[in-house]
């Protein structure tokens, strides 16, 4: 497992979460239905989509049906690829809220960011950005090629650095992905963390 691996998985992952898959609402959907049923207030759209969240990743058997929809050209178990889908497919949703377009490269590398939990304050310095600010459209215009590359680079970095020589197998154990590997849910403080950096990056009371 390397950084390209990982980046391909990635990618394929926010695909997933963009497009939709049969009978999963897309990360817009998601957003889309989170501000209706929150009256279009963007702040409690986002605390109620983590909520759920967090209430969702501690039921055993979640990831259960998730397992045979994302199919992806690295040897990884299939419900590692799902944790990951559905933790991208939470963060996008969080940024759609905010009003970020979500199929804007930028704004991927910005999502792959808060997968990195608490890490993700010190990559988001390479783009210039300090978390806690409003991120403006602008803001994310001026992130440059070169930048957006050292971001992902720090992103594939941090994730496989969580696992490294021990084995692809362990990779259901690292933080702040997941907590658990066969048939467990989310570990549910990581999963905290991940949607509150989200929250941070792209939401501003």
């Amino acid at each position: 497992m390397n950084q390209e691996m990982m980046m391909t998985v990635l990618d394929k992952a926010y695909e997933a979460a963009v497009n939709g898959l049969p009978g999963i609402s897309s990360a817009i959907e998601l957003g889309d239905e989170y501000l209706v049923n929150n009256n279009y207030n963007k702040v409690k759209a986002v605390d109620s989509l983590i909520n759920w969240q967090i209430a969702k990743c501690g039921t055993s058997g979640f990831l259960s049906g998730l397992g045979g929809l994302i199919t992806l050209p690295v040897a990884i178990p299939a419900n590692i690829t799902s944790v990951i889908y559905v933790q991208i497919r939470m963060i996008a949703a969080i940024a759609h809220i905010s009003g970020q377009d979500i199929k804007d490269d930028k704004v991927k590398s910005l999502v792959y960011m808060c997968l990195c939990g608490n890490a993700a304050k010190d990559i988001a310095k390479i783009a210039g950005i300090q978390l806690g600010k409003k991120l403006t459209a602008n803001m994310i215009k001026k992130i440059s090629g070169a930048t957006l590359t050292k971001i992902n680079q720090k992103v594939g970095f941090k994730l496989i650095t969580k696992f490294g020589e021990k084995g692809i197998v362990n990779l259901g154990k690292m933080i702040p992905l997941v907590g658990g590997i066969v048939g467990a849910g989310f570990d549910v403080a990581s999963t905290s963390i991940i949607a509150n950096v989200a929250k941070t990056t792209f939401i501003t009371d």
